[in-house]
């Protein structure tokens, strides 16, 4: 299937509706039947106001954290008329791939 990876970038304090927004993204992914979202924790990282960013040994608010989806492209239109309708800033970087699962389900669960 062709599609896009969206990556979203944020931090571990970010906050949207009094949620952890990377937690609110995957929650949004599941409200839209998206196929799944991954958070992925950074230990540092460089901001658009070029701050640096990073999870430090007693503090994790100002932790960098992406947030990845793959889906289709009418998928991908939903989920960004739904980010502007929540008036959500956040960075992204949309590439256009290629997607699916291989194997049998039953393969997975066998082991």
């Amino acid at each position: 299937m062709n599609g896009y990876q969206i990556t979203f970038f944020t931090q571990h304090d970010r906050r949207h509706r009094g949620k952890p927004l990377a937690d609110w993204l995957v929650n949004l992914a599941g409200e839209l039947g998206l196929r799944g979202a991954t958070v992925i924790p950074a230990s540092e990282g460089i901001g658009h106001h070029h701050r640096v960013h990073s999870a430090h040994f007693f503090e994790l608010a100002d932790q960098p954290l992406s947030v990845v989806m793959a889906m289709t492209s009418e998928e991908a239109r939903t989920l960004f008329e739904r980010l502007r309708a929540e008036g959500v800033h956040l960075f992204y970087v949309k590439t256009a791939v290629e997607f699916g699962v291989i194997g049998d389900d039953d393969a997975s669960t066998a082991r």
